[in-house]
């Protein structure tokens, strides 16, 4: 081939004009190789990089899934009760006998004698009222009782001279029998005035209103010259009466705590006005019935208060020994709510999930006590989901706190 030909053809010739040679043909067939491979090797590269990349990013995508699908909970230990079983309750005093005073006479009040606060014996005069209808009534009727009396003393004196005259025939037995009936009547007719006297002198004795009972007066609803109606109806009573020693306190006892009390069972009262005292008594009426509103238990407590100190009417707090067997504490927010009754859910040492049906003692707030369904050593979820289930798996999100005391 000719010069002119590898110059048509662009292919260098082999040697120039200057005397030089061209390179080789097989070296630049090795370059032309070389760089072939180092292509392939960069798009070689490139792939596994599109590769390793990809399959990094769905092992991040299936990590961040299963990270989220996570349930992270908070839990803690049941703590146990503070008391060793000592329940507090609400109670209200009462005086052992409490009464209101009414008048069984009607009429004025003309004066009264004691008012709230005095302490009063048995017997002891209260008011005096001005009744001038019933004097006038016991009067008439001392006036009638009178008058038959005299219709007797005659009756008796014809009855005894128609015997005489029956002795000797000179009347019939009929007109005998006639004088004895009349006799009979005038002496019943004497008797029920004598029971009508009897009964205005006895009304006519209520116008002394008396205290029934030793205590202390806590209301008196009149005044002198008061208009005072006889009866319980519609009258207001005059007075109120109690008796403050010894002092009943009443208590309503949760259906949980009916079994584990007993007559003469002693029980320890308080009053938030009088820190730091105790006052003991002991229980001696339990009502035999569960009153079906409120699912309790009325018990009465006598309680002595020779001093005074504790006042009818008051509200205090009876502690009850050894009654609960309700012995732990959990969050008030921990409980949850199910067709089947209230649940707590319990995380096991493998992260399960497990519902304990429990039974609630008492709810003291932002705390529960629970009689039975949990143990000390359970991990308690607090504040979980609606939707938790069991069986489902739970992360704990922090440590728990200490576990609940012991016993």
């Amino acid at each position: 081939m000719t010069e002119k030909t590898h110059a048509s053809l662009a292919i260098p010739a082999r040697e120039t004009d200057q005397g030089h040679a061209l390179p080789p043909r097989h070296r630049e067939w090795r370059r032309a190789q070389i760089a072939i491979v180092i292509v392939l090797v960069l798009l070689l590269i490139g792939a596994i990089r599109t590769v390793v990349a990809r399959m990094l990013n769905d092992h991040a995508v299936q990590a961040a899934t299963t990270q989220n699908a996570k349930q992270y909970v908070n839990v803690e230990f049941p703590k146990q009760a503070d008391g060793a079983g000592d329940t507090l309750l609400p109670g209200t005093l009462r005086g052992f006998v409490e009464s209101p005073i009414y008048a069984r006479s009607t009429g004025y009040l003309l004066h009264w004698y004691v008012d709230i606060g005095a302490h009063v014996k048995q017997g002891q005069l209260l008011a005096d009222l001005d009744t001038p209808e019933i004097d006038q009534e016991l009067a008439q009727a001392v006036a009638q009782r009178e008058q038959t009396a005299s219709s007797l003393v005659l009756a008796k004196s014809s009855l005894e001279r128609w015997q005489q005259l029956r002795q000797r025939d000179a009347v019939s037995q009929q007109e005998l029998d006639e004088r004895q009936s009349t006799y009979n009547q005038d002496m019943a007719n004497l008797d029920a005035a004598d029971a009508n006297v009897r009964r205005l002198r006895q009304l006519e004795s209520f116008k002394r209103i008396v205290a029934p009972f030793a205590g202390v007066v806590t209301q008196r609803n009149v005044d002198v010259g008061d208009l005072i109606d006889a009866g319980s109806g519609t009258s207001r009573a005059l007075f109120a009466l109690a008796q403050s020693d010894p002092l009943r306190v009443y208590v309503q006892l949760p259906q949980a705590y009916a079994q584990g009390i007993a007559d003469g069972q002693q029980v320890v009262v308080t009053q938030a006005e009088l820190p730091e005292q105790q006052f003991h008594g002991s229980i001696t009426h339990i009502a035999g019935a569960i009153d079906v509103p409120t699912r309790s238990l009325q018990i009465e407590v006598t309680l002595p208060n020779p001093d005074g100190k504790l006042r009818p009417g008051a509200y205090v707090q009876v502690a009850l020994q050894a009654v609960a067997h309700a012995r732990l504490l959990v969050p008030g927010n921990a409980l949850l709510f199910r067709a089947e009754g209230p649940r707590l859910a319990v995380v096991d040492a493998n992260g399960v999930v497990k519902l304990h049906k429990v039974l609630i003692a008492q709810d003291l707030g932002q705390t529960l006590e629970i009689e039975s369904g949990i143990e000390p050593t359970d991990q308690v979820i607090v504040n979980p989901s609606d939707s938790v289930a069991d069986g489902d798996h739970v992360v704990i999100a922090k440590p728990s706190g200490k576990q609940g005391a012991t016993s």
